[in-house]
């Protein structure tokens, strides 16, 4: 049978529905009527009148269809939807293979393909998955109608198998329809017995395609609205996480972070426009954070010209794209880049690479990630805006502070200190006179000290940041009201002078992480906290530990590690290690966590 002679079926039965072609002609598409969802139902009730009286055979595959249509109607997940679809179709028509092509949005390819019939192992050695731009089943994409062949490889159409794929042979093509649109097509091939599909398969097929078509809307909706729901989740704790008063670069991180397991991509990267120009990584959440971060990307970028323009970019694949000049791209395949812009002012970007080869990013998601960035763009501003007000009310403290220590605190040293001087006068015991003058020369050294405190208080915004003992402090005793105790700390080796900028930033990530274990999860009545700049690493390099220390009760089997492997991240970023053992606790019960990294 030729493909021309294999389009050809019985005469049109009574029953047909309007818009979904003749039962009787599979390869001619139906009158033109009214788009909608279509009454499963009311699809089974008309396939059942029209097959009504033809034979035994027919008669008795109704209730094997309902029952398809009942199957592939359960559930909500889409691709679980889809796998379930492939395997019920498969059975109704007694079909090896089946499969679902799913069209992508501009209609000129498959952006998903499902099957059933090969295993994981024959399908990673056929490898890659068709694309639908060529060959029989671009051509079904093309021209969406009921195909069915005796032979496909004879089809003019056709353009060959790639390197074990299983021979096929006799083949059924069904067009799946979603609201009036096409979804995809569902295959079918290799009928049980060698035999061809016959005319009442071709009617079953049609009858569950119009069921999928109705069980894929209703997933797509389904998978559309908690899609939307885990963007907004995602936002909520951007947010949170922006105004909490914490690290700024901590919560570029958690940004970063929610962007990359939202949109599903290989990494979740913050840019911020740099001084000299272009714009430079600061905050990245993937597999190797450490090769990418401080990155800059040059101000020549094309693409960096239209994001500091505050319009977004979406590239089909980072690898190849003539725009993308930086080299970290070529890893890359699908990638959004979305301009942190809020209020006119355009603070930074938000890029979510996925690696090459990964499915591109559908509408939604490119509207949900815009979305998303400019949520964490106002949160951005919001917690600029917020972090101005503490400086402000912090620098109105200092000065509330200073004046006291001017106007009471020195005036009574210096009264006490003239008292003093008048008793050393009168006294006539030379020890107590040496003693007092000991005393008022101490006075002394403490006005001048508080002098210089003073002027430490009153100095402006350009004042030096806070040294990295005193950040540990702080820490410490946030810490202690949701803890109900203050943990105890030691200090070993000259910490400010020794330890810079970057180690001490990814340290107090690390003590707050370590901290907040302690309070959420491990019960304790007891924590020491120890910080030793004058450690060696195991590589013979000078370094820095952080040891933190519980008497809980411990680490479960099978708990979460999420908390861990970031601290361990952060500590290779750096160049050093992260890892656990036993706590205070009777029998080393509890647990020390010990983070160190290269000076």
């Amino acid at each position: 049978m030729s493909a021309q002679e294999s389009q050809e079926s019985p005469e049109p039965k009574p029953g047909t529905r309007a818009g979904q072609g003749t039962p009787g002609t599979p390869g001619t598409p139906g009158t033109p009527g009214t788009l909608g969802t279509p009454d499963p139902l009311e699809a089974a009730a008309q396939a059942t009148r029209s097959l009504h009286g033809l034979s035994t055979e027919l008669t008795a595959r109704v209730p094997q269809l309902l029952e398809a249509m009942r199957s592939v109607g359960t559930g909500l997940e889409l691709h679980s939807t889809l796998d379930r679809i492939c395997e019920t179709a498969a059975e109704l028509a007694g079909a090896r293979y089946a499969a679902i092509g799913v069209v992508d949005t501009e209609g000129r390819g498959l952006s998903d393909f499902v099957t059933h019939g090969i295993g994981p192992e024959q399908a990673r050695k056929i490898g890659h998955r068709p694309d639908g731009k060529r060959g029989l089943l671009g051509a079904l994409i093309s021209h969406p109608e009921t195909v069915r062949l005796t032979d496909l490889t004879e089809d003019p159409r056709a353009a060959g198998f790639p390197e074990h794929h299983p021979p096929m042979k006799t083949f059924l093509g069904v067009p799946i329809r979603v609201q009036g649109e096409i979804f995809g097509n569902l295959y079918l091939a290799e009928k049980n017995g060698g035999v061809e599909f016959n005319d009442y398969d071709v009617h079953m097929v049609r009858v569950l395609a119009t069921e999928a078509g109705i069980a894929i809307g209703n997933a797509r909706l389904y998978e559309a609205a908690t899609q939307r729901e885990r963007w907004i989740d995602g936002s909520v704790a951007v947010t949170t996480a922006l105004l909490s008063g914490g690290d700024a670069d901590d919560a570029l991180a958690v940004v970063a972070e929610q962007a990359r397991h939202l949109a599903d991509s290989a990494a979740g990267i913050v840019m911020l426009p740099a001084e000299e120009g272009g714009m430079e990584i600061v905050a990245v959440s993937s597999e190797n954070p450490a090769t990418s971060l401080g990155v800059l990307i040059p101000a020549e970028s094309p693409v960096v010209d239209k994001l500091l323009q505050g319009e977004p970019v979406f590239v089909e694949d980072a690898a190849s794209d003539p725009r993308m000049i930086s080299k970290l791209t070529s890893a890359y395949g699908p990638c959004m880049m979305l301009p942190l812009h809020s209020g006119g002012r355009v603070l930074g970007a938000l890029v979510t690479p996925r690696a090459r080869g990964g499915r591109p990013f559908t509408e939604s998601e490119r509207t949900l990630a815009t979305q998303f960035a400019s949520q964490a763009a106002l949160a951005l501003m919001m917690a600029e805006a917020q972090r101005d007000r503490e400086r402000l009310a912090v620098f109105e403290d200092r000065d509330r502070i200073a004046r006291d220590l001017h106007d009471l605190v020195i005036q009574r040293l210096f009264a006490t200190g003239m008292m003093l001087e008048g008793a050393q006068r009168r006294s006539i015991v030379p020890e107590v006179r040496d003693g007092v003058g000991k005393a008022v020369d101490e006075l002394d050294v403490t006005i001048q000290e508080i002098r210089t405190a003073i002027f430490a208080l009153q100095q402006g915004p350009a004042e030096a940041p806070s040294g990295l003992r005193t950040r540990v402090l702080r820490e410490i005793n946030m810490a202690a009201v949701p803890l109900g105790f203050k943990p105890a700390h030691r200090f070993l080796g000259p910490i400010d002078a020794v330890v810079g900028e970057l180690v001490g930033k990814n340290l107090i990530a690390a003590l707050r992480e370590a901290l907040s274990n302690a309070f959420r999860h491990a019960d304790a009545s007891r924590i020491e906290v120890v910080l030793d700049c004058t450690v060696t690493l195991d590589d013979g390099r000078p370094g820095v530990r952080l040891e933190v220390a519980d008497d809980g009760v411990g680490i479960p089997e099978g708990g979460r590690r999420s908390g861990l492997r970031n601290l361990r991240r952060r500590a290779e970023s750096l160049g050093g290690a992260s890892w656990y053992g036993p706590g205070l606790g009777e029998n080393g019960g509890g647990t020390t966590l010990v983070w160190e990294a290269p000076l």
